[in-house]
């Protein structure tokens, strides 16, 4: 048996390049690294994992953002709880349309999740991994309200 020793890059394919780039320094808050010459790929990163965003054609239509879908094919970033607060607050305001909120009590990755999807029909997550069972479930709603009020 052969061991990796961690990974090099993974990579999500879009639509727009540019509107990529774009949308996952703003929204995803990635740090962006640059394009890879004339090859249709830029590098963003977060921590010491990079990400390849691949411009292509063959994508299949973006899945019906008013569902949770049955994919469960997705990215996930997380963020401390203050941050994830922000991130969601950030999606409402930019009209990112999101599947679905969940309080995640058990299971291997435990904590609050946010699925949204980006311009190239990408399911993304925005994770919580210090919220437990036993906290508030505030709504999206609720969410968006307390920082107008505040």
């Amino acid at each position: 048996m052969i061991k990796a020793e961690g990974i090099t890059h993974f990579s999500i394919p879009v639509r727009d390049l540019t509107e990529a780039e774009k949308f996952y320094q703003e929204i995803v808050g990635l740090e962006y690294r640059g394009r890879l010459g004339d090859s249709g790929m830029a590098c963003v990163s977060v921590g010491d994992s990079n990400i390849l965003l691949c411009e292509t054609k063959e994508l299949p239509p973006a899945p019906d953002s008013s569902s949770s879908g049955t994919s469960q094919v997705h990215h996930s970033f997380h963020f401390a709880p203050a941050d994830w607060e922000k991130g969601v607050r950030q999606l409402v305001e930019r009209g990112v349309p999101i599947t679905h909120l969940e309080y995640r009590e058990k299971g291997y990755f435990t904590g609050r999740e946010v699925y949204f999807l980006d311009p190239s029909g990408n399911r993304l997550e925005l994770r919580d991994p210090t919220w437990q069972a036993g906290m508030p479930k505030p709504t999206i709603e609720e969410i968006v309200a307390k920082a107008a009020a505040g």
